[in-house]
């Protein structure tokens, strides 16, 4: 047993002796379905505590000569499988964490030498039967000179792989000579069974192209099937929280949202704190930083400001993932900082609309800290006044909305340069921030009886709420909105789900600079006229 090669399995039994531990062993078929296959590299990328390092573990224990682990994996479900014990502790396995090896400035020159000369001294002590190697060697030769006297090939199993992005983000050359080095040490090489990589970013490109083109990548928008393998489901954290006694509906409020392929999927560290300290709170400061965020969302990219302004009152941000070129230093737009923001797991985003959204009351929570500052223009005096505009609006009280709805056009002008609909848009959202305790996701533009409504909140079972509909003008009458929604039978859709229905009409008039609004009840009998 060595320290890169065929390492041992203490890492995965501590995970399996942890007071929370699921079972997410069904990787371990799929890696095993694509070994010495034209599928065999895989790259997994995810954000911070989302298990990938346990997943890592999890196939050293597995595959290498190393160990025994049959015991660990008594009754997990990967024992199920057909394949499970043709593998299971039968390979040559190499293991290495990047991260220790550039944790300072002055590693990173030679980072690549470190690992390189790590790796082949267990190699001689794993094969001494194939004899010295000449002071110097490449890691790739010495492994070709293993695998033609042996015919042995190797599971390399690589954490952190990206990590030369995020630390040394500034140096360019030292980014491309690792790339090279990866490209030299996989690109067609025999003694390859399987190459498993994880990290944040996905493989960085260079213009459209990968560096790395022989390596799938599963990543946060291109999760592909391994979307369950990494983060909690729904029924597992329901199983967890009915096990140690937890209110699975505020585990739901507070971590769920990340939709991964079709899964929706909870962030595995925040609930196992949540469930083992039975407190619900951000756990996401114990590994980001408040600057982190924050660094990214106030950049001067035009409708940045704006989409986050809507992302925090509910309302999705489409993008453009394809863009970006996987690094944490070239942004040509706004889709480029949204899309890192994905793959930090600050956003969810889903492949089929092609929108980014915030997951989770947790991760709100890291939002507002940021723009609780003078850079946001007073975003929080307007998300605080959000909870009396909700009452005033269930009130009726259409002059209290309006006066509402004009200091938080006030308190953000800078940030939502308003002089369009979008910017109306996005102040209802502000306005309508607390919703969120009672409602669900706002729905834009819902095809609704003759048209699209432009904003509908549908309330959650068990608040009592009125649902809202919600239509906004631009330098016309908030009167006339009212009559719009009435005439295109906007509330028919609605009818059958909620019983109180208020029709919210509001204007924004230019010249004056006045909001005025218009509430009225809906009747069921309207909807058979």
């Amino acid at each position: 047993m060595g320290i890169y090669v065929n390492p041992g399995n203490i890492s995965f039994q501590e995970a399996i002796n942890s007071k929370i531990y699921v079972d997410k062993s069904e990787l371990i078929p799929y890696t095993n379905s694509v070994i010495r296959t034209q599928q065999k590299n895989l790259c997994v990328s995810r954000p911070r505590r989302f298990g990938k390092s346990m997943a890592a573990d999890m196939l050293v224990a597995y595959y290498s000569r190393g160990c025994d682990s049959g015991r660990l994996f008594s009754g997990l479900k990967a024992e199920e499988d057909a394949s499970f014990m043709g593998h299971l502790n039968r390979h040559n396995v190499i293991r290495w964490d990047v991260q220790r090896f550039v944790e300072s400035k002055s590693g990173y020159d030679r980072f690549i030498d470190d690992i390189e000369d790590r790796v082949i001294r267990d190699l001689k002590r794993e094969f001494p039967e194939c004899g010295d190697f000449p002071e110097g060697s490449r890691l790739k030769t010495v492994l070709d000179e293993i695998y033609g006297q042996t015919g042995q090939g190797f599971v390399f199993i690589i954490d952190e792989w990206d990590c030369v992005f995020r630390l040394a983000k500034e140096r360019k050359e030292v980014q491309r000579e690792y790339l090279d080095f990866l490209r030299g040490l996989f690109k067609g090489a025999e003694y390859v069974d399987l190459a498993y990589m994880t990290g944040i970013l996905p493989i960085k490109k260079y213009g459209e192209h990968s560096a790395l083109n022989i390596f799938d990548e599963y990543s946060m928008t291109e999760p592909k099937g391994l979307g369950d393998y990494f983060g909690f489901t729904g029924e597992e954290v329901r199983g967890q929280c009915g096990r140690h006694g937890v209110d699975y509906g505020e585990m739901e409020r507070w971590y769920d949202g990340y939709l991964i392929g079709r899964s929706h999927i909870y962030n595995p560290k925040s609930v196992a704190d949540a469930l083992l300290w039975k407190e619900f709170r951000s756990y996401w400061t114990g590994t980001e930083t408040y600057e982190a965020l924050k660094v990214y969302i106030e950049r001067d990219f035009d409708g940045l400001k704006e989409a986050v302004v809507g992302m925090l009152g509910g309302r999705p941000c489409r993008i453009r993932p394809e863009r970006f070129q996987n690094d944490m230093t070239t942004f040509g737009a706004k889709d480029d900082v949204l899309t890192l923001l994905v793959h930090l797991g600050y956003l969810s985003y889903d492949r089929e609309t092609g929108e980014a959204s915030i997951p989770n009351l947790e991760i709100t929570q890291e939002f507002l800290n940021v723009v609780d500052s003078p850079q946001w223009g007073g975003l929080t005096e307007a998300l605080n006044r959000s909870e009396e505009l909700l009452r005033s609006t269930w009130a009726m009280d259409g002059e209290a909305v309006a006066a509402g709805m004009s200091a938080i056009h006030s308190e953000t002008a800078s940030l939502l340069k308003y002089n369009n609909e979008n910017s109306l848009t996005c102040t209802v959202l502000m306005a309508y921030y607390s919703a969120k305790a009672y409602y669900m996701n706002p729905i834009m533009e819902l095809p609704s009886g003759k048209g699209f409504a432009d904003v509908v909140y549908l309330p959650k079972r068990d608040t009592g709420r009125p649902a809202l509909v919600v239509e906004l003008k631009w330098n016309k009458s908030a009167r006339g909105a009212i009559a719009q929604i009435r005439d295109r039978q906007y509330a028919s859709w609605i009818q059958g789900y909620t019983g109180d229905i208020l029709l919210v009409g509001i204007s924004y008039d230019k010249k004056s600079k006045e909001h005025t609004c218009t509430i009225e009840a809906w009747r069921k009998e309207e909807d058979n006229l």
